[in-house]
């Protein structure tokens, strides 16, 4: 258990003179980050899911310790809107399987357009290996209900706690992990801006309140434009120190 911060992504043009230094190889930009942050929320793998033995090439290439979190393929949250996952479930359990230790949590993004529905999100979720841990983050307001928590809590599954331009956002910890994604304080657009020192530090009490509570939380940073996502989380990290 603890509180484990890093950002959505580790490759990004922008965060040149920010994260890497001047003229790093991309290649190199991996190690660079891993320097800095103990986790990192895997972003590239919603466009495309990638094999197991990519993931077995970041298990040996991170180091100990190191946690990698994954956001869900879309085709199976956007495209098939979860219903029939079981070769996406396939694919991915081998996938997480060859991270080994190096595993994290699972990010399933329901699409802004998908309504509530507890039968598909049941039978999802109860498709799901139980030695995967999973996050799931709703952008339609008809998930805000006591019954969905309820659902989340029978299968241990958390809720993905939410900061952005018109997110909703629920401080609910419904398993034995939380799952933050800190989109931006922005309120009219998503990854932009850079969170002040006080929106911070209240962050960083309900971070710690969890933590007492004896859940694991993970915290990203997604506002990654001009580097803001960097800062921001470098700052946190000492505010929970």
């Amino acid at each position: 258990m603890g509180i484990h911060i890093g950002t959505s992504g580790w490759s990004y043009d922008h965060w040149n003179g920010v994260l890497y230094p001047p003229g790093l190889p991309a290649a190199r930009r991996l190690d660079a980050y891993t320097a800095r942050f103990p986790t990192v929320e895997l972003n590239a793998s919603f466009y495309r899911w990638p094999p197991p033995a990519s993931f077995a090439s970041w298990r040996d290439r991170l180091p100990p310790g190191f946690l990698l979190s994954a956001k869900a393929p879309r085709w199976l949250t956007h495209g098939r809107r979860l219903l029939h996952p079981e070769e996406w479930i396939e694919r991915i359990a081998a996938s997480w399987h060859a991270l080994g230790d190096r595993r994290a949590v699972l990010l399933v993004q329901l699409p802004p357009d998908l309504e509530r529905d507890d039968a598909r999100l049941a039978y999802f979720l109860a498709a799901m290996p139980a030695w995967i841990r999973v996050a799931v983050e709703w952008r339609h307001p008809s998930w805000d209900d006591e019954a969905v928590y309820r659902l989340l809590e029978e299968h241990g599954a958390a809720l993905c706690v939410m900061s952005g331009a018109n997110l909703p956002c629920v401080l609910r910890a419904t398993s034995d992990i939380v799952y933050v994604r800190m989109h931006g304080p922005d309120h009219e657009h998503l990854y932009a801006g850079a969170y002040s020192d006080a929106d911070l530090r209240w962050w960083a009490d309900r971070v710690g309140e969890w933590r007492d509570a004896g859940k694991d939380v993970f915290v990203y940073f997604n506002n990654d434009g001009e580097g803001h996502a960097v800062r921001n989380a470098q700052t946190f990290t000492t505010l929970i120190a």
